[in-house]
């Protein structure tokens, strides 16, 4: 009863004072004596009311998704729309939003869900319905500003600048979006935080612990996901190669190939090989429960996808136009081309072929698609069918590992394809003007992309991914095995997880 007291007392304490904490960051804990009180600073000047073609001039900003004249620094001009979202950009990103989390919920729970056997079914739901409550709980406490506050350091933002998402309000961040709420714009980009770890679930299902799963998710976040995205996308961003002058590798990630797809697909690996396999795995026939729910799943997540990536361009306009594009032909090429192989190879396209081959497709575009055109999305379309294919059907079974769900094969060996092909065929003929923008020209991207050596910067920041998701996974399971321990005993997991460690059965059959 004491530890329950105790409990609601830290509830309550965070729930009173964490807002109030955030609010006096910067300031002295102590109260001033009135001697010791500053001068207030002066009042800035009043900026001069716009006129009628200045304010023509804001309109046409909005519809190419451009800053107002007031947002410069220097403007002497004030405009009558400071401060507000444009209502078709606003609504394009909440939309998106919920595409996102559509992809989660139920699109990855019900295409995992369909590949584990049926006594683990609702394990792999608990565990995604579980990771998008935590993350969430994360996001809001310090995730959010770890990731997106600046003027901090190029690998990790400001922890307390926006902590308890303290000032993030309907008024747009000219950081990252001139037309988007600042709420609208961290509620994406926690969609992309909640899905994450929630593709490692895949190499390792049926065979670990809720608790450890959660555990290594929380330290997951802080050690791999959060410095990593700020690295990526954030202003001040060591490999922000769009946005930051001075960043140390000048790559580009549109919609998350390092972020999402190779952090957690090489996270899953090495957490699979430190869990070791399945109880008689290589002996006894593993097949998936319901081809009908994974199939189901696969196009929730085709159709989320959309969201992730053509949401990625924080508006509606033609950059997102153009990924919508690039990711419905990759995607489509992909699924065909991987089931042709198995044609070929095996005698018989599988419907797990042409879904396995859909969700490759969209992993290889991923961050490429805002830079990429047509062309180049049919190029990897097409790779994506056929290399993650090899790697699922020969590679696995050459080294032995257990990917139950075949997350390295498609994420991992995906995502890093992907970073790479975004490097070779990142074009001027997209139309991305962050490839030929000023902006571009100051930091040497327009250069990289029209002469050719963008690969080697996607080299890097592919080799940095990899080193910080190896061993802070290596770190992080060790811990949480030590503490908790992370496999069930040998006979919980005979008779399956969802008894087990959720008392429920998935389904009930007279």
């Amino acid at each position: 009863m004491k530890r329950f007291k105790l409990a609601y007392l830290l509830i309550a304490l965070t729930t009173a004072f964490g807002p109030v904490a955030a609010r006096a960051q910067g300031t002295n804990a102590s109260i001033p004596t009135s001697a010791a009180v500053p001068a207030a600073p002066a009042a800035p000047a009043a900026k001069a009311d716009p006129d009628l073609a200045q304010r023509v001039a804001d309109l046409e900003a909005y519809i190419s998704n451009g800053a107002r004249g007031s947002d410069a620094a220097d403007a002497k001009v004030g405009s009558k729309i400071d401060g507000t979202a444009g209502p078709g950009h606003n609504a394009w990103m909440m939309t998106s939003a919920a595409l996102v989390l559509f992809m989660t919920l139920p699109g990855l729970a019900l295409f995992y869900g369909g590949l584990v056997r049926r006594k683990n079914v609702l394990s792999v739901l608990a565990q995604c319905l579980g990771i998008s409550g935590l993350v969430t709980i994360l996001w809001w406490a310090f995730g959010y500003s770890f990731v997106f506050a600046n003027e901090s350091s190029p690998y990790w933002g400001n922890f307390t600048k926006y902590a308890f998402l303290h000032g993030v309000t309907s008024s747009p961040n000219g950081d990252y979006a001139y037309w988007v709420s600042q709420n609208v714009y961290s509620m994406y980009q926690l969609m992309f935080a909640i899905i994450t770890p929630g593709l490692i679930i895949g190499a390792i299902a049926e065979r670990m612990k809720f608790i450890a799963v959660l555990l290594f998710v929380a330290a997951w976040m802080v050690i791999v996901y959060f410095p990593l995205a700020h690295m990526v996308w954030g202003i001040d961003g060591m490999m922000n190669g769009v946005w930051n002058p001075k960043a140390t590798i000048r790559a580009i990630d549109f919609a998350g190939g390092t972020v999402v797809h190779m952090s957690s697909g090489w996270s899953a690996l090495v957490l699979c090989l430190i869990l070791g396999p399945r109880s008689g795995f290589g002996k006894e026939s593993m097949p998936p429960h319901s081809m009908v729910l994974c199939m189901v799943g696969t196009g929730m997540l085709w159709v989320g996808w959309y969201g992730f990536n053509a949401g990625s361009a924080v508006a509606a306009d033609g950059v997102a136009a153009n990924a919508f594009m690039t990711t419905t032909l990759a995607a489509a090429v992909a699924s065909f081309v991987w089931a042709l192989a198995e044609w070929v190879v095996r005698g018989k396209p599988s419907v797990l072929g042409f879904c396995s081959g859909a969700v490759a497709g969209l992993v290889v575009i991923t961050p490429a698609c805002g830079f990429v055109d047509a062309t180049g999305s049919i190029v990897i379309g097409i790779i994506a069918g056929v290399v993650p294919f090899l790697a699922c059907s020969y590679l696995k079974p050459f080294f032995k590992y257990d990917d139950a769900l075949d997350t390295f094969g498609v994420h991992a060996i995906g995502g890093t394809l992907g970073a790479l092909l975004t490097g070779i065929l990142a074009t001027t003929a997209s139309g991305n003007a962050n490839l030929t923008g000023d902006a571009a020209k100051a930091n040497g991207l327009a250069k990289l992309v029209t002469d050719g050596g963008l690969w080697v910067e996607q080299l890097k920041a592919m080799g940095l991914t990899i080193a910080l998701a190896v061993i802070g996974t290596i770190a992080i399971a060790l811990v949480v095995k030590a503490v908790v321990g992370l496999r069930p005993t040998p006979e919980v997991e005979r008779e399956g997880l969802d008894i087990s460690e959720h008392g429920e059965e998935g389904y009930h059959h007279a």
